[in-house]
């Protein structure tokens, strides 16, 4: 099929289309600058010039696809504002799509995070949050599925903390710069709360998974690793990275301080289960080896 994709040069976005291109599907790429525009023909996709907050331009995308695949979302976590206007902009951005493809029976796949379970490991049947600082996109997400019952066959692929490659990406990522600029590799509290993970070659597998078998209105887990200590996750950083390896302020983090103090881990059994979907390449801490010091 031919399928729109936002988000298509991203570290997630370009390991999808270069999948969705390796197994007989066609991409048109939503593509903010010149420069992303090169990149997704250089990927073999077609690119549609546009950001995000291109209402209309992204209904053109649904117009000339047989599939949509939502990936885009701000990069600035700076401040609680930045944040919620990431949140707002996608959301717009969610409602402008479905709207588009509703009464189409067209596949709509969007990402959001895995939710937290107080005490246990979450799996694909707990709600996303929907207060909070990404409540927002809970909300929004929620929607996209709700689109179900109009004629979509929409899903959402719920995407851990840290979706890496190449030992770069996700909030590890975030971790490794905030390293590099502090001198510190922190982590928040006594380090003991677990993160998940997976590698983005494999997270690609299930959004084309996603995009080409799941129900209308279903939930996935892009889940390898269930729950890195955030504390072993600094430890690889420091070492790689020649910095000492301590505890800071959860402030440190900004609007995302919170969220990285939590526990939460996550399961994909059901996922594995139902889409057959089996990851293949290395783990976080294996893959954050590949940190250049």
């Amino acid at each position: 099929m031919r399928v729109f994709v936002t988000g298509a040069t991203g570290l997630i976005g370009s390991a999808v289309v270069a999948e969705l291109l390796g197994n007989g599907h066609t991409v048109l790429a939503l593509a903010r600058s010149d420069a992303s525009a090169l990149a997704a023909e250089a990927a073999g996709a077609e690119p549609l010039r546009g950001a995000l907050a291109d209402l209309d331009v992204l209904r053109a995308g649904v117009t000339q696809a047989d599939g949509v695949v939502h990936l885009a979302f701000g990069n600035d976590f700076s401040s609680p504002e930045a944040l919620a206007k990431n949140v707002t902009e996608e959301s717009a951005a969610l409602a402008a799509l479905g709207e588009e493809l509703v009464g189409s029976d067209r596949p709509f796949v969007t990402v959001s995070g895995t939710p937290q379970a107080p005490g246990r490991v979450s799996t694909e049947a707990d709600p996303v949050p929907t207060d909070g600082p990404v409540g927002g996109r809970g909300r929004a997400v929620t929607a996209v599925l709700g689109l179900a019952a109009r004629g979509v066959r929409s899903a959402a692929v719920r995407l851990p903390r840290t979706v890496h490659n190449q030992g770069t990406g996700g909030f590890a990522g975030l971790l490794t710069g905030i390293a590099r600029r502090t001198g510190v590799s922190g982590y928040p509290g006594d380090g003991t709360q677990r993160w998940p993970a997976v590698h983005a070659l494999d997270a690609a597998v299930l959004l084309r998974l996603a995009l080409e078998r799941a129900e209308a209105g279903s939930v996935w887990h892009a889940v390898a690793d269930e729950g890195d200590r955030v504390q072993d996750i600094a430890a690889v950083i420091g070492r790689r990275l020649g910095l000492p390896v301590e505890s800071v302020p959860p402030q440190t983090y900004g609007p995302l301080g919170p969220i990285f103090a939590t526990d939460q881990p996550s399961s994909s059994a059901h996922t594995r289960q139902t889409l057959g979907w089996e990851p293949k390449h290395p783990s976080l801490l294996e893959d954050l080896e590949n940190i250049q010091p």
